[in-house]
């Protein structure tokens, strides 16, 4: 896809004298607009070959994400519960700091300590989630509503997976970042009667990445529940941190009435989603989780990413018809500057 940009970048390098005269250069690129348009056609061009190249070859359109996930077996047993903090409390509330923790208030906790482990080292699966070729297509307004309720349903049943283990477990470490302005599921029960209709409950059925996923929450919650911490960080402050744009995207994108289908990305109880995250962090910081145990559930925060990749990767179909849809997009755009 970069091809044109080096051959307009080479033609340029040759200078003025390598171009011919003025008579014979006026009929190739008579102003602007007809350089885009010829640097337009050739992306064209470059698109529709690439996009037979993967219809041709199946095998050139696998990526990485398609290969086996790594195996689910805790490779050590996690250290023994211990006296984390406080348990599930309302957001605001007094935190009770962990005894080992040190006492110092960081301006910005996520500059230090396991917050700082978390997001550095899920960083590269964060790109790569967001960079997918359903979200990069959502955020410029190539969706439909089919897939967006499916990927509700999606959301819903790992949802319903996610809070019944955090109800069922008794790991303080969990308890202690379970907040209760977090939770989704009220929120996408409303969602679902929203587009799937009044019999969802009975009519719908998760879809093989979704089940894949929900399988693996039951597993930590029955065989290493600290693990389910990756859980609650990796989906419940993305929501937070992405809701309000994923909201209004899909309320213009899909011409949503009135704002309806879109519950689960508000949270009311939660009035400056900003403090709210820094808080969480904080309180992540002073439960004094061993660095051995971060490095643990940084491995399954990753893990979880991958889930949520593979529920893209459904919802996107062919895998060149999406790449066409977003190349096509692109090649428009030259002409609206």
């Amino acid at each position: 896809f970069f091809a044109p940009l080096e051959m307009a970048e080479a033609f340029r390098s040759l200078g003025p004298d390598s171009w011919g005269s003025v008579t014979e250069r006026q009929p190739i690129c008579r102003d602007a607009q007809g350089h885009r348009l010829g640097v337009g056609l050739i992306a064209v061009g470059l698109l529709l070959a690439v996009c037979a190249l993967l219809l041709g070859s199946p095998s050139t359109s696998t990526i990485a994400f398609h290969a086996p996930l790594p195996p689910t077996v805790i490779s050590r047993p996690l250290a023994s519960n211990r006296a984390y903090a406080s348990p599930v409390r309302p957001y605001g509330a007094q935190v009770q700091r962990y005894a080992g923790a040190d006492s110092a208030v960081i301006t910005n906790p996520r500059e230090t300590g396991f917050a700082l482990a978390l997001d550095d080292g899920t960083r590269k699966s964060h790109s790569m989630a967001e960079n997918s070729a359903f979200v990069t297509g959502f955020f410029k307004g190539i969706a439909n509503k089919e897939a967006f309720a499916r990927l509700v349903a999606s959301l819903y049943f790992v949802y319903v997976a996610m809070e019944e283990a955090f109800d069922t477990v008794e790991d303080p470490l969990v308890k202690s970042l379970d907040y209760p302005e977090l939770r989704r599921v009220p929120s996408l029960e409303e969602d679902m009667a929203y587009y799937w209709g009044p019999n969802w409950r009975t009519e719908v059925k998760p879809s093989a990445a979704t089940v894949k996923y929900v399988a693996r929450i039951k597993e930590v919650a029955a065989t290493a529940p600290r693990l389910l911490v990756a859980h609650q960080y990796t989906r419940y402050l993305g929501d937070l941190f992405g809701g309000q744009m994923m909201s209004g995207m899909a309320v213009r994108s899909l011409k949503l009435d009135e704002n309806k289908g879109v519950s689960f990305y508000k949270f009311k109880n939660i009035p400056r989603a900003k403090d709210f995250i820094t808080e969480w962090y904080q309180k992540l910081n002073d439960l004094g989780v061993p660095e051995a145990e971060q490095a643990e559930i940084v491995d399954e925060a990753n893990l979880v990413f991958r889930y949520n990749i593979e529920i893209f990767e459904e919802l996107e179909g062919n895998a060149a018809s999406s790449m066409f849809r977003l190349a096509w997009s692109s090649f428009l755009d030259l002409f609206k500057r």
